[in-house]
């Protein structure tokens, strides 16, 4: 499944990606992937300027989720604020992915999050 942010927004990738992971992987915890893709794409549409493009696929017995935008800068983690309205989806995403990594790219880059399908 692939989503463009020329072609959808953030609750689009959300009901796509619930959509797929529910068909393809029975055994998944569905919102907690749904989660990780809306604060990464969140987070791709906020603090980039361009596009942004949100692969979800199964390989090798893998969930991935692969979102690519136009920025070489890394997510970086906030310092906690309480009161503070947003700063907390980097540390969701690490929490909630089997595994989070940030892979660089000739036109920006790409976080990828993945769970092992059982």
């Amino acid at each position: 499944m692939i989503i463009t942010s020329a072609d959808a927004d953030i609750g689009d990738a959300r009901r796509a990606t619930s959509e797929f992971v529910g068909q393809v992987w029975s055994h998944a915890a569905v919102d907690d992937v749904v989660l990780v893709v809306s604060e990464l794409v969140t987070n791709a549409a906020k603090h980039t300027v361009g596009w942004w493009r949100l692969r979800v696929q199964v390989q090798r017995q893998r969930l991935v989720v692969d979102v690519e935008d136009s920025s070489w800068a890394p997510p970086v983690s906030r310092a906690p604020d309480l009161g503070a309205a947003g700063g907390r989806g980097w540390p969701i995403v690490q929490h909630l992915a089997g595994s989070v990594e940030v892979l660089r790219g000739s036109s920006g880059k790409t976080v990828r999050a993945s769970w092992f399908c059982s």
